[in-house]
């Protein structure tokens, strides 16, 4: 934001210093390291673990840090990690955290349905950890992700209405369990209303002169391509129907190119 490197290499700094003094640690300071992300260093990782939303929130910054300095061992980190995740340890929901102690991953496959944690606040950290990944990497299997958690590890956190929450979201309920008016760790309430609200940052990503067109949500946007201001409007009643409908008003000849992300679940 402002230009100033210091701020990104402090960053980078907290990021390769944490795990590095728990050689040797006794059981109990062994298993709280885990719990907050700091067993090992973070580009030593092969597998997600531990606190999910402590984890998601390691996996962004540690994305980020991969873009800004172009080296291999974050992004190689950071793969190995998102692979674990999506192909072991997610539910079909796209939720994550299968164990309540420590609201923590499971084992590979551990992922039962009336024991289910998937908290609201781990569905956000996912998400946008997706978003970071296609920021990076321009692969659709992010966004791929990212709006299976949308549409339904995000939002069966919030009532239709608006004013009701889950923190964890088990897959199966005997009618003993349902939404809270509050949450006394009011954490996933503010996550729900920050992401709602910053929806139309997730609906397009640009380069010069690429629109790469990643969620189909009704709107208005705009963006300089190719030197050119272009308007965007995208009319559609997705996920009910899947007709979309795109618009694009250059304000004068222009070259550049569009790229619309064809849902995974739409092949073949």
């Amino acid at each position: 934001e402002t230009g100033n490197e210091r701020y990104w290499k402090l960053a980078k700094f907290f990021l390769d210093d944490r795990g590095r003094s728990n050689a040797g640690a006794s059981p109990d300071v062994a298993e709280s390291a885990v719990y907050a992300q700091a067993e090992m260093p973070v580009v030593e990782r092969t597998e997600a673990t531990g606190h999910c939303v402590r984890a998601t929130y390691l996996y962004i910054p540690l994305t980020d840090i991969a873009a800004l300095t172009g080296e291999e061992s974050y992004l190689r980190a950071d793969r190995r990690i998102w692979e674990d995740v999506v192909a072991r340890k997610m539910y079909l929901t796209g939720g994550i955290g299968s164990i309540r102690f420590h609201e923590q991953f499971g084992t590979a496959y551990e992922l039962p349905n009336v024991s289910a944690w998937n908290e609201t606040c781990a569905a956000y950290g996912n998400i946008v950890w997706n978003h970071r990944l296609f920021l990076l990497e321009r692969d659709a299997k992010y966004v791929d992700v990212l709006e299976r958690v949308l549409y339904n590890g995000f939002l069966v956190g919030v009532s239709l209405k608006g004013d009701r929450f889950f923190y964890q979201n088990p897959l199966i309920s005997y009618g003993n369990y349902e939404r809270f008016d509050w949450i006394n760790v009011a954490c996933c309430p503010p996550n729900v209303i920050r992401l709602i609200a910053s929806l139309g940052s997730y609906v397009y990503a640009q380069t010069d002169r690429e629109l790469y067109v990643n969620l189909f949500v009704s709107g208005r946007a705009s963006a300089i391509l190719g030197g050119t201001e272009v308007k965007i409007s995208q009319t559609t009643r997705y996920p009910w129907d899947g007709k979309i409908r795109l618009t694009l008003d250059p304000a004068k000849k222009a070259t550049f190119d569009v790229l619309v992300r064809i849902p995974g679940w739409a092949r073949e």
